[in-house]
């Protein structure tokens, strides 16, 4: 039975309407369980907003794109800059809370690992997202490869601690996911934000 996210911690609107105030990303490792709790988010009744790079590897492998990671990463990582920048600016006319399944950071960190472009700092601290950031560990017995995965665990875990260290850079308090089952992750979420409400 899924239970009602809700009215379970009574999740309290929003302290403002600023954008920092109300988005809410949940980023860490590939395969580390993101996708889902997003899914059991939505569900709740939450705005989610589907990682960028999916959204990029589904359009770009319907069109003989070249725009992929595994291509050209640089070319995926300026798409995924502008799609997340898109996903704020489209969100910003709704109320309550958004999470995001990656964003604007993530594809930063990724364009600059790639060229040695220096926009974590200048796009991280021109548009912010609410001060406590999610992020899901490696979990090894979990990460499968799949056509918008096909990059390794070690591969996976070295992004994990670039974005780590570039969202704690950024002032940002990064909340580590237990390894636990999708419930108790969203229940823990719903409770730390609710806890900064008060």
């Amino acid at each position: 039975m899924v239970r009602d996210l809700a009215a379970e911690v009574a999740l309290p609107e929003p302290a403002g309407r600023n954008a920092a105030d109300r988005f809410v990303v949940i980023s860490g490792c590939s395969g580390g369980g993101k996708s889902t709790l997003l899914d059991r988010l939505a569900a709740a009744g939450f705005a989610v907003v589907e990682e960028p790079g999916r959204r990029i590897v589904a359009e770009e492998t319907a069109g003989a794109g070249s725009a992929l990671p595994w291509v050209d990463l640089a070319a995926f990582a300026r798409r995924a800059i502008a799609m997340a920048l898109e996903d704020r600016s489209r969100m910003l006319a709704t109320t309550g809370w958004v999470f995001f399944d990656r964003g604007l950071i993530d594809a930063a960190v990724a364009l600059q690992h790639t060229t040695g472009e220096p926009v974590v700092d200048a796009l991280g601290l021109a548009h912010r997202y609410h001060r406590r950031v999610f992020l899901t560990p490696p979990w090894p017995e979990i990460y499968r490869r799949d056509g918008a995965r096909q990059h390794d665990l070690g591969a996976a875990i070295a992004e994990y601690d670039r974005l780590l260290t570039s969202y704690r850079h950024l002032g940002y308090e990064a909340m580590i996911l237990p390894k636990a089952t999708v419930e108790e992750r969203a229940s823990l979420i719903m409770r730390r934000l609710s806890a900064g409400q008060r």
